[in-house]
């Protein structure tokens, strides 16, 4: 998400770094590029014209003109916009939204949207999130009776996350479904219940009453519109929509992961006055995250999110594991299991593809990682390779001659390159931890990484 918006920003910004000073119309130059990338990025005109005046008025002044690093200054400016656009006037901005649950138990949910924009699966992954990040207990129920089949798919989504629905009454409707629910849930001791609403293709009178019906007969705590970010300024309309209609108090964008542009994210926010709560970067059950413009802010302009990467490793590492590895990475013992450990941690945490938009300054060599194709498969067949040698040989790899080479490739299914490329790269790691013993903590304050690169020097890539 947001990688044609990011890509244009970083440029504008390489330009205005290159030049010492800036003059006013260097950076009204910039502005007007800032602005063309805003349009491209789909969007809406109203929050680009809003966005960009309120750059400019902090920017073209004697403060960033005189200023000891200008362009970094601009930056910061850019950035302070990017995250007062994406959060609006919350208390919090710039920090998580959430789901509201200060209210008696059950609080209710209500999720609308159209149909298609993936609102029954966002259903389950917001319970799934609520029962595992928030130790509540959750109900879910399906208000959906036009499409066929919908109150099943709810029924299977919840035994997948181990949720409990309501069972389905046939013929009930919806207004009634959702009294039954809020009951059931208040006598069940549940502190959450989730209606799924019903959708339809379009916005029409019908799907609109139906919602303000359930809407009033529940007084939910939250409605949150779940919409498609792919469809762009369509996701505006139909946020405005929902918005006016039934009251919407936050959305949830699905399908980030596939939308480069972004415009949707920036601008419904700023035209509904209602935050972003989450969004789903995957069809996996766990691919759900809580939107927090600072460290989105922070990924458009280039400046990564270190502590997404670091809560996305807390979720994944098991301590002691880590603790374990830590120790050996301090004796300079790392074996072959030790990798195999790493490379399954990394796949975990949803591969190379998933990280790097978090590492800061990978703008900058992004279209150089786009180029190389990063095949999530090697991942696995890496871990094929060391799970066809020994356990002597995952000990102590200087045993591994041309003929056992041969056998590892014939028993993972590869080729005797891919096996020396893994063999090399797990030479360089090793390398790196007995220079890193060898110089200590002084050491390494005083030669920092470039220290433990192949050479002393970081001259040679690393795994080359």
């Amino acid at each position: 998400m947001f990688d044609s918006l990011s890509n244009r920003l970083s440029g504008v910004f390489d330009r205005l770094r290159r030049r010492g000073a800036l003059s006013e119309a260097d950076v009204e130059a910039a502005l007007r590029e800032i602005r063309v990338a805003l349009l491209e990025a789909d969007v809406a005109l109203p929050v680009v014209k809003s966005f960009v005046d309120g750059v400019k008025a902090k920017a073209v002044g004697q403060e960033v003109i005189r200023s000891v690093t200008p362009a970094q200054m601009v930056v910061k400016i850019v950035h302070d916009h990017l995250v007062a656009t994406l959060a609006g006037d919350d208390p919090a901005a710039g920090g998580e939204a959430g789901v509201n649950l200060n209210a008696p138990a059950p609080v209710v949910v209500m999720m609308v949207g159209l149909q298609g924009s993936g609102k029954t699966t966002t259903t389950a992954k917001l319970a799934r999130h609520l029962k595992e990040r928030q130790r509540k207990k959750v109900m879910m129920a399906s208000l959906d009776v036009q499409r066929p089949a919908a109150q099943e798919q709810l029924a299977v989504l919840g035994r997948q996350v181990s949720v409990d629905t309501l069972p389905f009454i046939a013929g009930e409707r919806p207004v009634a479904i959702a009294k039954r629910a809020e009951e059931t849930a208040r006598r069940g001791g549940y502190d959450v219940l989730l209606l799924d609403t019903a959708g339809r293709l379009h916005i029409d009178e019908a799907l609109m009453a139906e919602a303000a019906a359930v809407r009033d007969a529940t007084h939910p705590t939250e409605t949150l519109l779940v919409a498609d970010a792919l469809t762009g300024q369509d996701a505006v309309n139909v946020a405005k929509s929902f918005s006016e209609r039934v009251g919407i108090t936050g959305i949830v964008l699905t399908r980030v992961d596939g939308d480069a542009r972004g415009g949707a994210a920036l601008s419904m926010r700023a035209i509904t006055g209602r935050p972003i709560k989450f969004v789903g970067v995957g069809e996996k059950l766990d691919a759900l995250e809580p939107f927090q413009p600072d460290r989105v802010a922070g990924r458009i302009l280039g400046m990564g999110d270190i502590v997404g990467l670091v809560e996305k490793a807390a979720e994944t590492v098991e301590q002691e594991e880590a603790e374990k590895l830590a120790l050996k990475f301090q004796k300079g013992s790392f074996d072959l299991d030790d990798l195999a450990s790493q490379l399954k941690q990394l796949r975990k945490m949803g591969g190379m593809s998933s990280l790097v938009g978090m590492l800061p300054g990978i703008g900058k060599i992004k279209k150089q990682i786009d180029e190389a194709k990063l095949d999530e498969s090697l991942l696995k067949r890496q871990e094929a390779i060391i799970s066809s040698m020994t356990r002597r040989e995952r000990k102590n790899p200087k045993v591994l001659n041309a003929s056992r080479r041969r056998r590892i490739a014939a028993g993972s299914g590869t080729t005797v390159p891919e096996v020396n490329r893994l063999l090399k790269q797990y030479q360089d790691m090793s390398d790196m931890m007995r220079k890193a013993q060898k110089l200590g903590k002084k050491g390494l304050m005083r030669h920092g990484l470039p220290g433990l690169m192949p050479g002393g020097g970081g001259q040679r890539p690393f795994g080359r």
